[in-house]
């Protein structure tokens, strides 16, 4: 194993030796593992053997990159070239990601964006304000799902709202099988259940819309000023983009936290096991539907239906899944007929069948 404190302390270990061993074992004796740590427009952060440098793509990697996504991203370890006496690098190769959270880019254009990668836990983060949004935790849940990581909601700003376990029941109720905590940085509420996440080498990305308290919570689990913060506008608890771009900070404790911009929408990418995932209780009452095809919309011996009219399963949720599952489809076909046009194969889908694409968030049902 690479014996490196610097490396090891930004998460390298026995898999990423392994990793490395398995695909460049011809690698130039002149390259070495190294962490993004700050993606910016055209340049990186990267930690190092020998500390933080700064760092561009080769000419060969940026022309045979096909896509967005094929570039380095937050989170991810690169092999690089060290210039001599210097404290920049040029990145030749990207390892392969155990994780990633990935969006469509904004837009009518079909191409991935990656939000971080490599990461073992995703903090999605809705405050107790304007900002709570059932229907959105459920689209973050799916992005989740399908990043490989492991989703934790975190409900910020408790000390806004009298009853904040209601709210936190409310969301138990749509993320079968994830952990949901209810903090606040001003009164220093809930700490204590977040640090079984914060262990040394873990990576936790935080997601969520401008103005839920990203960077004022990691400034508060990190003990210091970490990331300026804003306020919002409490009208419509708006945000200000206090985070411009994805970084990777290193706690005192060991831990890494990978602060990102907030979203204003969030369009899903290739996001059919996250909604099995994301909606797993759906998925398991439509084992029991009397017809394979059930569309659960009025079908007799329709399980689903029959749970809402129990009451064991809210109808906005049920909306909600079905929506999704049609606003992907139609984007999956969009990919295939732009592909066909083209004569190529779509990149973005998987060689045993289509993969649903994008979704907008711009009409979320509010409750």
């Amino acid at each position: 194993m690479i014996e490196n404190n610097q490396l090891q302390a930004y998460g390298w270990n026995q898999h990423w030796d392994d990793v490395l061993s398995r695909h460049f074992a011809n690698a130039s004796e002149n390259l070495s593992p190294a962490r993004v740590i700050a993606q910016f427009s055209h340049s990186y952060s990267l930690m190092t053997e020998s500390g933080e440098h700064s760092a561009v793509v080769t000419g060969k990697f940026e022309f045979n990159a096909a896509k967005r996504g094929d570039y380095p991203a937050v989170g991810d370890w690169v092999l690089v070239a060290q210039l001599p006496n210097e404290r920049r690098s040029v990145i030749h190769a990207v390892l392969p990601r155990r994780s990633a959270m990935v969006r469509k880019v904004a837009g009518q254009v079909l191409e991935d964006q990656i939000i971080g990668a490599n990461l073992d836990y995703l903090f999605i983060v809705n405050a107790l304000n304007l900002d709570f949004n059932l229907r959105k935790i459920e689209r973050y849940l799916i992005a989740a799902w399908e990043s490989g990581a492991k989703p934790i909601v975190l409900l910020t700003k408790a000390d806004l709202v009298d009853d904040p376990a209601n709210f936190a029941s409310q969301v138990e109720q749509i993320a079968p099988g994830v952990p949901v905590h209810v903090v606040s940085a001003h009164r220093d509420q809930g700490k204590e259940a977040l640090q079984a996440y914060m262990q040394p080498g873990n990576t936790i990305g935080v997601t969520g819309s401008s103005g839920v308290g990203k960077s004022t919570l990691l400034n508060w689990l990190a003990g210091e000023d970490l990331q300026h913060v804003q306020g919002i506008r409490e009208s419509d608890a708006r945000g200000r983009h206090t985070t411009t771009h994805r970084e990777l900070f290193l706690l005192q404790g060991g831990a890494l936290f990978m602060d990102t911009p907030g979203m204003r929408e969030l369009q899903l990418w290739d996001a059919d096991e996250g909604i099995q995932h994301a909606f797993s209780d759906i998925e398991a009452l439509a084992d029991h539907c009397r017809y394979r095809d059930c569309r659960h919309e009025n079908a007799q011996g329709c399980a689903v239906l029959d749970a809402i009219e129990a009451g064991e399963l809210d109808a906005k949720r049920l909306a909600n899944y079905r929506k999704t599952s049609r606003e992907l489809a139609r984007l999956a076909r969009k990919d295939q007929a732009g592909s066909a046009k083209s004569g190529q194969k779509s990149a973005r889908a998987k060689p045993s069948k289509p993969r649903p694409r994008a979704n907008q968030f711009a009409d979320w049902d509010n409750d």
